[in-house]
């Protein structure tokens, strides 16, 4: 369980994200996959990353057990801080990071895949924010890079989510296959990439970043803020009292 990274073939590093039974992830596990995407990006031999997941979808966000467990908002914000450096260290890694996703993403998944340079996706797929469900905001900058503009408001006001295929048809995800091919496809993907000069797809990386229209770190630190400012007003806690009570309502059903 955790963040694990191995080495596929040559040139190819995989991160797995396994933390069952949703992979809604603690703060450490935020830091920890900013850490070996970074390390992997940093290997001189890797060109490309694969980004995957274990269990029942591709993430889930944080771990808001974790949030609600403490009194004050120290675990708010190292979350935030946590899917921040995460989220960062995908844009910014130095080698392309292919995102295989499956069964469910949201949240903070958005902002993995948002920020991801290919997007390879199961069947099963479907992506949102549950965000204002939830008392908070944040990753409609990532969302925006994966769906229109108003397409992205709608979901976000909404809380709504989209299929694989709908983002294929956006141009988004650049392929959709069977959940049991994910693997294979987003290695296919990986090897073509890989089998290219790694001087020149790291220096491809960089330019693409350099010419980019969104500033996507300043855009998701503008988004925190108002995260941070539901939750001093306890708009967040309110809210997510009103969910637990629902959800628990709905189990004694």
């Amino acid at each position: 369980m955790g963040i694990n990274r191995h080495t596929e073939t040559s040139g190819i590093e995989v991160v797995t994200i396994d933390y069952p039974p949703v992979n809604a992830l603690p703060t450490a596990g935020w830091f920890a996959l900013a850490d070996a995407v970074r390390a992997a990006g940093r290997d001189p031999e890797t060109t490309v990353v694969v980004l995957r997941a274990e269990n029942r979808g591709f993430n889930a966000g944080v771990d808001i057990k974790e949030i609600a467990r403490d009194s004050g908002h120290g675990a708010l914000i190292d979350a935030n801080h946590g899917c921040y450096e995460a989220f960062s260290a995908i844009y910014e890694c130095a080698v392309p990071v292919i995102a295989a996703v499956h069964g469910f993403c949201l949240g903070g998944g958005i902002g993995l895949v948002g920020n991801a340079d290919v997007v390879v996706a199961a069947d099963d797929a479907t992506f949102g924010l549950p965000e204002v469900e939830r008392g908070a905001l944040g990753a409609a900058t990532h969302l925006a890079r994966l769906v229109p503009q108003h397409l992205m408001r709608t979901l976000f006001y909404t809380a709504g989510t989209v299929t694989a295929q709908q983002l294929q048809h956006f141009g988004s995800v650049y392929r959709v296959v069977p959940r049991a091919e994910l693997d294979s496809a987003a290695l296919e993907v990986a090897k073509n990439i890989a089998a290219k000069d790694g001087r020149v797809i790291r220096a491809a990386k960089r330019a693409l970043n350099g010419i980019d229209t969104q500033d996507v770190h300043r855009s998701y630190r503008f988004e925190q803020g108002f995260t941070f400012e539901l939750n001093l007003a306890g708009v967040a806690d309110e809210i997510r009292a009103r969910f637990d009570a629902d959800l628990a309502a709905r189990k004694e059903g």
